[in-house]
């Protein structure tokens, strides 16, 4: 769970509420189904207009990443690197074909795949890059279809406070009417605003750095099988690797 995502829309949602409270507002005011209606609708039918609808549903299922951290556990990751090196060193690398079945991450085992079979460490690297770069280049259009409902939903706002003052129109001869409908339709615009700058724009950025995470433990794995190919000593890949951990600690000691 990540607790800063989950902390900060709380942090925004009740500083806005508490702010117009005390202004003399009250919730009741911004609760408009038909401004939610036309600003969510409006937002997600012009998203799927300009992206296909394989990556626009693929962004709704990672939407979860914003608030949910990886569950890949870096750590264990880097251990069984370093213990197939160990392995490697002793046995060969054909011995490491018994653990494949123990690998979970599909990426780290098709790598080993590729090395128990004999192939060149070059054209590992190789296959596994391509890979990584067809991947990440889907991967980075989920991020641009929260950006582009950032930018929608501002607009179709407006179009929502804009229909609501045409209903406010025909009711000219009537003062008090006229006084309500004007705040009804503004909350249209509120909606927009809010769902850009408060959700869509810092859920693009927050996948972006998931994104980035996923490619670095991913260029781990390909590195640390690599090195097991080119014999290298596993506590000096242990260092090497340890570079791709941005937030990891230093590694304990070993008698």
């Amino acid at each position: 769970m990540d607790i800063a995502s989950i902390g900060g829309i709380l942090l925004a949602v009740i500083g806005i509420l508490a702010g117009m409270m005390i202004e003399g507002g009250n919730i009741a005011q911004i609760t408009q189904p038909t401004a939610a209606m036309i600003v969510g609708g409006g937002t997600a039918g012009a998203v799927m207009l300009q992206f296909p609808m394989s990556i626009f549903l693929a962004a709704i299922k990672q939407a979860a990443k914003v608030f949910f951290a990886g569950s890949h556990d870096n750590e264990a990751t880097l251990k069984q690197l370093v213990e197939f090196a160990n392995k490697a060193r002793k046995s060969g690398i054909v011995s490491l074909d018994a653990d494949l079945a123990a690998v979970k991450d599909p990426f780290l085992k098709q790598a080993l795949m590729l090395a128990v079979d004999g192939t060149e460490p070059s054209d590992v690297r190789k296959i596994m890059t391509l890979e990584m770069e067809n991947k990440g280049e889907i991967e980075e259009k989920i991020p641009a279809v929260f950006e582009a409902a950032g930018g929608y939903a501002p607009t179709v706002g407006i179009i929502g406070a804009v229909l609501g003052l045409i209903q406010v129109m025909k009711n000219l001869d009537n003062i008090d009417e006229v006084g309500r409908g004007i705040a009804t339709a503004f909350v249209a615009t509120i909606y927009g605003v809010a769902v850009a700058n408060l959700i869509a724009l810092p859920a693009a950025g927050k996948l972006k750095i998931r994104h980035r995470e996923e490619m670095m433990v991913k260029e781990m794995m390909l590195e640390g099988v690599i090195s097991i190919m080119e014999g290298m000593n596993p506590r000096m890949m242990e260092t090497k690797l340890r570079t791709f951990l941005m937030d990891s600690k230093p590694a304990e000691a070993t008698a």
